[in-house]
Order: C-alpha cells, then structure tokens, then sequence
C-alpha cells in the first residue's frame, strides 16, 4: 500500500495493519535487545550455531533496527523484508541446526512478507530506478 492507499485504505485495515506492525516490534526488540545484551540463551544459541558471537550482535543489531524501522511509514516496507530475510535464516537454523519448532520464526516470517505486501508500492517504487539503471 502506498501512502495514498493506506490512507483510503478501510479503517480496520489500517488500524490492523499497525497492530501486526507493533507486535512485531515488540517482538523483535526484544529478541535484538536480548541477544545485544549477551543473555547466555541467546550466547548459547549462537555456539550451537558455529558462526561465532559476532553473529549474535549483527543479527541483534539487525533486529533492533528492524524493530524501529517497522514503525516508520517510509522505512516499514523495507524493514519487513530485511526482517523477513532474518526469520528465513533463523526457520532454516532452527530446521537444521537448533532443537526446538521452526514454528515461531516461521510466523514471525509470514507476518513480516504481509506487512512487505501492504507496502509494496513504496518499495516497488524505491526499487524501479535501481532496476532500471536510473538515479
């Protein structure tokens, strides 16, 4: 939705879409928070995994930013697909590395690609001049 869609979008839609887009904040800042914190779950996750820690603070830094981003009109398209990435790669580390259900990074995900496809004409937008090689 482009921010004349969203604007005649019905009301319900609207206020809807804003509450996908807090709890996903939420959600993420809290897990950011908690892996850029060094919690021993989360510094423990990222053993199992074999990246190393410096993974831990990128993909918390990564999360945080998300977090806030998603709450900026402009940014949110963008967030959510930086975020959706994100949940692909936990879902896959979860499906061959982690114990544990694969589940919650997989909602997580599906919530991110809905709050992307209301704002795929700001990205569509962003996107054309990259694609077709103007500035």
């Amino acid at each position: 939705m482009s921010a004349t869609e969203v604007s005649e979008a019905p009301r319900w839609r609207r206020l809807g879409l804003w509450g996908v887009k807090a709890l996903l904040a939420a959600a993420f800042a809290t897990a950011g928070g908690a892996k850029l914190a060094g919690l021993q779950p989360m510094v423990e996750v990222f053993d199992t995994i074999g990246v190393g820690q410096w993974f831990r603070y990128l993909t918390g830094a990564i999360e945080l930013a998300g977090a806030v981003a998603l709450l900026l009109p402009a940014l949110a398209g963008f967030a959510a697909l930086l975020l959706t990435a994100t949940m692909a790669g936990a879902a896959l580390a979860h499906l061959t590395v982690l114990p544990g259900s694969a589940l919650p990074a997989l909602v997580l995900l599906a919530l991110c690609l809905l709050v992307a496809s209301a704002h795929r004409s700001e990205i569509k937008a962003a996107a054309e001049p990259i694609l077709l090689g103007r500035d």
